[in-house]
């Protein structure tokens, strides 16, 4: 992972980064900083990912971050660790909400006990923080990803694949997941600003299950079976759409375009399943993030906003030396 930090622009913020936490050390600050990272889930490569760019930013400040979450992306599963941490009482709370609406009041107990809150990848209410206006306001940053843009750069590398014609539909976990539902807006908004021949079907959610994903393309086939494209936003969604597409032998006339780069999508990139993935930067975001908070608990001013970068990675550039180090650990 020490490879991404190579980047000469990535090095020159990150060490702004380390200039800052340096003279945050000044300052006082607790002797055993712990700050607790809370995932939307510990398995998915995209969040272990993350939490090697939080290590590594541990590491150059010596102290603690720990990774606690849930199995599976679901704010039910999640409210009960994220109080399990508020129990012991971190430094701060690094967390990617599950749901923008139903982790406000999880999130706000964190805060009314003192501990500061900073979300990364997603994020609650509207993500806007520190204004003062609606109820989940109280985060004191957010960090990732500008999904709207992701979602734009995947409706033109669908755009280019299909010759700017036809008939597409976004396969989506569910609705309230902040990153995804940004994720389409971007996607829509591509396409029906720029790309008038190409219609963009109603949305199908499938609750994070591939197989469900899976099903969900051969339906959508039997009713449109002139399909040209899936734009899968997020991993489960694009590994099931690109198995129902094998699975309906329309690889070569139906276009896939993931979001996320674990092996699982590049590998099917390689094979020719999946056509192009837009990957994200998640170790930037856990590094950003334990900067962040750092600051934050030496009682500097941080912004409220931080956002990270993204690579396209295709059959022309899947096994190059510039793509491996966005590529995500598992």
């Amino acid at each position: 992972m020490n490879s991404i930090f190579r980047r000469t622009a990535i090095a020159a913020v990150f060490g702004a980064g380390l200039a800052m936490a340096a003279s945050a050390q000044e300052q006082s600050l607790p002797e055993d900083v712990s700050i607790t990272l809370v995932p939307g889930l510990t398995t998915d490569a995209f969040y272990i990912t993350m939490n090697r760019g939080a290590q590594l930013a541990a590491e150059a400040l010596g102290i603690e971050v720990n990774f606690q979450g849930a199995e599976e992306f679901d704010p039910v599963l999640q409210t009960p660790v994220l109080d399990a941490v508020i129990a012991r009482g971190p430094d701060a709370i690094l967390i990617a909400p599950t749901d923008s609406t139903q982790m406000i009041e999880p999130l706000r107990r964190a805060s009314d006990a003192g501990i500061p809150v900073i979300t990364v990848d997603t994020y609650v209410g509207d993500g806007t923080y520190q204004d003062g206006s609606g109820d989940a306001d109280f985060p004191i940053s957010y960090i990732a990803s500008d999904n709207v843009l992701g979602g734009r750069i995947a409706a033109r590398a669908m755009a280019e694949r299909i010759d700017e014609a036809g008939k597409v539909y976004v396969a989506h976990l569910r609705p309230g997941v902040s990153t995804m539902d940004q994720r389409e807006e971007g996607f829509r908004a591509e396409i029906e600003e720029n790309y008038p021949d190409i219609e963009v079907l109603d949305t199908q959610y499938n609750e994070n299950d591939a197989s469900q994903a899976a099903s969900q393309f051969q339906a959508v086939l039997a009713r449109n079976p002139d399909i040209k494209g899936v734009f899968g936003a997020n991993l489960f969604s694009a590994l099931g759409a690109a198995n129902g597409v094998e699975g309906a032998d329309m690889s070569d006339q139906v276009t896939v375009i993931a979001f996320d780069a674990p092996p699982s999508i590049t590998n099917n990139i390689a094979s020719g399943q999946v056509d192009a993935a837009i990957a994200q930067h998640p170790a930037e975001i856990g590094y950003y993030g334990v900067m962040t908070a750092y600051a934050v608990l030496s009682g500097q001013s941080v912004p409220t906003q931080i956002g990270t970068g993204f690579t396209v990675i295709d059959a022309e550039n899947v096994d190059s030396d510039e793509v491996a180090p966005f590529i995500y650990s598992e």
